[in-house]
């Protein structure tokens, strides 16, 4: 085995100890206490959300007479919910439903069940809000509340599995944000931010294969934050943890194109970049670190060996503003009418 490079030695003893890694019990215990102290100061500089996400529920577009809404809804932590941001179309669920109702020409309606600190045993709670009516299309982003309070990956994946499997099952397609890169955060320093990364994306392959063993499409966000929000401090909220309104908009474009294929529309300006087919643990971990990439399933593809497509795309752009809340009198007229 390599000898880490003394530069490296406090990252490689904190991921050692984290995952498993062998060694004396002084130094494992030496190693905790400086996790330990670093996720409390982070937690410090961060601070504990005080503030909920604005309110985006509620009906997006014009739809035409006759045409049946789309039922959108957005489940997930706080970044499902959009915190950070100051305006509620400004939020992730109106940024898609937006865009859904500009692409589509129809109505979007938006319901928003996530809730700021979720974790992904918290999804079943918000899938029996989200199926109290039918529902077309859902989108989930869930991990770093997971990540941050140390659930083990394979329960976390368990749950997300569930709550696609009950979405599918009731008639939804299904599109997972998996965990973004939490060692790009600022506030979270060494050695704990090589620990947190590790984790992510450990916790966001799980998450792939959970989503398409159900049948739902995973979009990665990967080190989305760390390639482009570290350029560009702008995408930032004010606490440095959650994205800014700019910052959710560039999320959306890598998750948009997914709900808008699924829903049948198709988009010249986001033609994918390559296709390939893989064994759905190898698409898993591919799209773990490369941010924006698609892994859908294959029909039929079920059982050991099964195999998943694998698509890279570039970001959703040039498509214009979406569209924006429905004029309550016309949603009244058609009631009326």
């Amino acid at each position: 085995m390599a000898i880490p490079r003394p530069g490296r030695r406090a990252k490689y003893v904190a991921a050692k100890a984290a995952y498993g890694g062998g060694g004396f019990a002084g130094a494992l215990g030496m190693t905790y206490a400086l996790l330990a102290t670093e996720a409390k100061l982070a937690r410090r500089t961060i601070g504990i959300p005080t503030e909920q996400a604005p309110r985006a529920a509620g009906s997006y577009g014009r739809g035409k007479r006759g045409v049946k809404p789309v039922h959108l809804v957005v489940l997930g932590d706080s970044a499902a919910a959009g915190l950070g941001c100051e305006r509620a179309d400004q939020t992730p669920g109106a940024l898609v439903a937006g865009g859904i109702a500009r692409d589509l020409r129809c109505r979007v309606d938006l319901d928003v069940v996530a809730v700021t600190g979720a974790r992904s045993a918290d999804l079943e709670v918000q899938v029996a809000r989200a199926l109290r009516r039918p529902v077309d299309v859902a989108v989930i982003v869930i991990g770093a509340n997971d990540v941050t309070h140390r659930v083990p990956i394979a329960a976390a994946a368990r749950d997300l599995s569930r709550a696609v499997a009950a979405l599918r099952a009731a008639g939804a397609d299904v599109v997972v944000g998996t965990c973004p890169d939490l060692g790009s955060v600022k506030p979270v320093m060494q050695p704990l931010r090589t620990v947190a990364a590790h984790w992510s994306r450990r916790l966001a392959a799980a998450q792939t294969v959970a989503t398409v063993d159900q049948g739902g499409v995973a979009v990665s966000l990967g080190d989305l934050l760390a390639q482009e929000f570290s350029e560009h401090p702008h995408l930032w909220s004010a606490d440095r943890f959650h994205p800014s309104a700019d910052g959710y908009r560039r999320i959306v474009d890598a998750m948009l194109p997914s709900v808008l294929e699924l829903l049948g529309v198709q988009i010249p300006v986001s033609v994918p970049i390559s296709d390939t087919v893989q064994d759905v643990q190898t698409a898993a971990r591919v799209a773990a670190r490369e941010p924006g990439v698609e892994v859908e399933p294959l029909p039929d593809a079920q059982g050991p060996g099964r195999l998943a497509l694998l698509r890279r795309r570039l970001p959703l752009v040039g498509r214009g503003a979406p569209a924006g809340p429905t004029d309550p009198a016309e949603l009244e007229a058609e009631r009326t009418g």
